[in-house]
């Protein structure tokens, strides 16, 4: 089994930064992949960072140059730190996990937490 315990959200105002944190337990030995997605009311869930075991990074256009994904493989741990923060980036944030077993890729879901942009 796999848990994922997000941490980090909460109210800011625009142009403030917030920071996630998504610690990963149970049989991860095989993960491939680590992210943070998001949902926004009345929309689809998307894709917002992810960075892959060998460290490839990916962003959304829309998060691009303002947050930035890091991870400690020591503590199973991934990090978004969210800067220069807009009222559009209002959303449940939720962490995902990859890895294959058997050759399948499987995917795992943190809670989520929500993040407010507000003046």
């Amino acid at each position: 089994q796999v848990q994922l315990v997000e941490s980090g959200g909460g109210l800011v105002q625009p142009g403030g930064s917030l920071r996630l944190s998504c610690a990963a337990s149970g049989s991860i030995l095989s993960t491939v992949v680590m992210g943070w997605y998001r949902q926004a009311p009345g929309k689809q869930r998307e894709l917002v960072a992810t960075i892959t075991r060998g460290g490839r990074i990916d962003y959304a256009d829309s998060v691009q140059g303002r947050f930035t994904i890091s991870r400690d493989n020591a503590k199973n741990t991934v990090y978004l730190q969210m800067n220069s923060l807009k009222p559009e980036d209002t959303a449940v944030y939720f962490c995902n996990l990859g890895l294959l077993a058997f050759g399948v890729r499987r995917d795992y879901w943190g809670q989520g937490t929500q993040v407010t942009v507000s003046s």
